[in-house]
């Protein structure tokens, strides 16, 4: 039987994969996704989406249906923002609050393969992947399911799979990192008779959050210890004595519906593009996880290559379009390991210098601008991609758009509500010259004149398809057609 040839095959049907396949169909590229696992799981280790993954669902109409599946029971996630375990408090914050949405990973992952389903994606479970071979022309994947082995053949694949990922060893891709030192041990419990609970839980001050139906999260953090059994299951017993040793506190724990076991390892893959293998997600890079910022990266991830995988296998991407997805997402990835690596030190460390460190930081934290510089930090909103080396580069270009509300021919829009279908938007504040400049690429991208509720922030604006400014321009001279090719390639009329 001959082979089908596939575009883009992703493996792995978690957050990260199904958000990469649904920005692959938006760019008219229809992926194959291959999982492992015969069912989602249902279980969470993250959550929260915060920072600019929630602007990257909002930039795809897709905020309002994470909103609604807030558990209204939960802990405000703001109430227990931290930065290595030290509380940050957002009224210090000056400018923009921080962007919370609270929903567990497995909602999200549900909610994606609703949209995933509605773009036509086709997800196969059960399948795991066992070889692959890259040559100059296609990716041959092997895998095993309950119907016997199956080989794919697909001009790219990109591993969604997670930190132990398949695709990055299989690609023999270096995965650099630190060892891990701390072994922590987490639980989704609920607890007995609130009669029973330490005193200073009855005025609803719980050391551990309500994640939902009276379920709460509890993590401990401990040094890892020399002869660990990682494959043996986690008990609950083995939960609680290591919350006795952590707080000097018996916790009145009476049930679990999930137990795991993780470390302090951080890790990132040496490059997240081999030939026409990919890597996004967890399988790009694993770190401590505090905050939640592993998540959040991997939607990031998925919004930074889509379009751009799209647009090379369309066939109008520049030539290095798409290795510009290493080159800006693997130092966005840095930038989160080095935030994730300094809590570690704030957390865990055991020696005798740690709380002067937790002092010091304590006291930084006093200074509003400290904490602005952290929240940024700690939601990925400092993510700035270089741009051409321009002296005379306007200072929102590389940087995420501004939040603008605009009136344009077709009614008011914010310019979230533009970017719902992943093309690029060229934004023309003036007298509409930037838009014959642009309409050339109206293939690619869509061309509008608009005016702003408030001062426009530039002459015009060009917009990524991921939300990030190509180009902006004040002075009347300012042409965005240099960006233009340099992002969405020659126009078909030169």
């Amino acid at each position: 039987m001959a082979i089908m040839i596939e575009n883009v095959v992703v493996v792995g049907a978690g957050p990260t994969g199904l958000m990469l396949a649904c920005e692959l169909c938006l760019g008219g590229v229809r992926p194959l996704v291959l999982e492992r696992l015969p069912e989602p799981t249902g279980l969470s280790k993250a959550l929260v989406l915060g920072g600019r993954a929630v602007d990257v669902l909002d930039h795809r109409g897709l905020l309002q249906r994470f909103k609604d599946c807030e558990p209204r029971t939960a802990t405000s996630f703001a109430r227990l923002f931290h930065f290595g375990g030290l509380p940050i408090d957002v009224g210090r914050l000056e400018g923009e609050p921080p962007k919370f949405v609270f929903v567990l990973q497995a909602v999200t992952e549900r909610l994606l393969a609703e949209r995933a389903s509605e773009l036509g994606v086709e997800v196969r479970r059960g399948h795991d992947l066992v070889s692959i071979r890259d040559d100059a022309e296609f990716v041959e994947l092997t895998a095993q399911s309950e119907q016997g082995t199956r080989t794919f053949r697909s001009r790219f694949v990109v591993g969604c799979d997670g930190g132990r990922s398949s695709v990055r060893q299989l690609a023999e891709i270096s995965f650099p990192g630190l060892q891990p030192t701390r072994l922590l041990r987490l639980g989704d419990v609920k607890f007995g008779d609130p009669a029973t609970r330490p005193a200073a839980w009855q005025d609803g001050r719980a050391p551990f959050p309500e994640i939902d139906d009276g379920y709460f999260r509890v993590i401990t953090s401990e040094p890892l210890p020399p002869h660990l059994a990682r494959d043996a299951p986690m008990t609950l017993d083995e939960l609680r004595e290591s919350v006795r040793r952590t707080t000097g506190t018996d916790v009145p724990i009476t049930e679990a519906r999930w137990l795991s076991r993780f470390t302090d390892s951080s890790r990132q893959a040496e490059r997240y593009r081999k030939g026409r293998v990919l890597l996004a997600g967890d399988a790009a890079h694993i770190q401590l996880p505090a905050g939640g910022p592993g998540l959040s990266t991997g939607l990031c991830d998925a919004v930074n290559l889509g379009w751009k995988l799209a647009a090379h296998i369309k066939g109008w991407a520049p030539a290095d379009l798409l290795d510009t997805y290493h080159t800006e997402r693997h130092a966005a990835g840095t930038r989160m390991l080095m935030h994730t690596r300094a809590q570690g030190a704030l957390l865990g460390g055991s020696g005798e210098q740690t709380p002067a460190l937790r002092e010091l930081f304590g006291e930084l934290m006093q200074d509003p601008s400290t904490v602005r510089r952290l929240v940024d930090l700690l939601q990925g909103t400092d993510v700035c991609y270089t741009t051409d080396d321009d002296a005379d580069a306007h200072p929102l270009a590389g940087r995420w758009a501004p939040e603008l509300t605009l009136q344009t021919a077709r009614g008011r829009h914010r310019l979230a509500d533009l970017m719902h279908d992943a093309r690029g938007v060229l934004l023309d504040f003036d007298d509409g010259a930037l838009c014959d400049q642009a309409v050339r690429w109206s293939d690619r991208i869509d061309v509008i004149r608009a005016t702003c509720a408030s001062s426009p922030p530039a002459r015009g604006l060009l917009v990524r398809p991921d939300g990030y400014v190509a180009w902006a321009g004040d002075h009347s001279a300012a042409t965005p057609t240099r960006a233009l090719h340099r992002w969405f390639g020659a126009p078909d009329r030169e």
